[in-house]
Formats: C-alpha cells, sequence, structure tokens
C-alpha cells in the first residue's frame, strides 16, 4: 500500500485498503466537499470505489493511455 495512504487526508493515512476504497471521495488529497459534491450529482459517485470503477473515467483513462 507504498503511496496510497499519502493520496488520502490524513484522518485517513492509517485506514485498511478495504475501508479506503469505501471512504467518501473529499477523502482524496485535492479533493473538495464541493468537488465531491459534483462528483455525486453528476455521476452518482460518493466513494473512492465509485470513482475508480466508473465507467465514464475508465474510458477516459484507457484513451489517454493509448495516446501516449
Amino acid at each position: 500500500m507504498a503511496g496510497i495512504a499519502d493520496k488520502f487526508d490524513k484522518a485517513y493515512e492509517e485506514k485498511p485498503i478495504a475501508e479506503l476504497a469505501d471512504a467518501p471521495v473529499a477523502s482524496l488529497q485535492g479533493v473538495s466537499d464541493s468537488d465531491a459534491e459534483h462528483l455525486k450529482a453528476a455521476f452518482n459517485i460518493k466513494t473512492v470505489r465509485d470513482l475508480g470503477t466508473n465507467k465514464y473515467f475508465l474510458w477516459a483513462q484507457a484513451v489517454a493511455k493509448l495516446a501516449e
């Protein structure tokens, strides 16, 4: 899990990976409560797991990788 914990707010840095996946999106460093609300309204994304498995984000990531 090296390198993952420091991507989260301090309150989440010691949590196990399963808890990080189910943590609110705003627990990610750099994601504000307002950003999280926009993700929830637009894509029904409430957790880090939702964000990481959202088909639109996965499609965009695939296109970006293929463009490299």
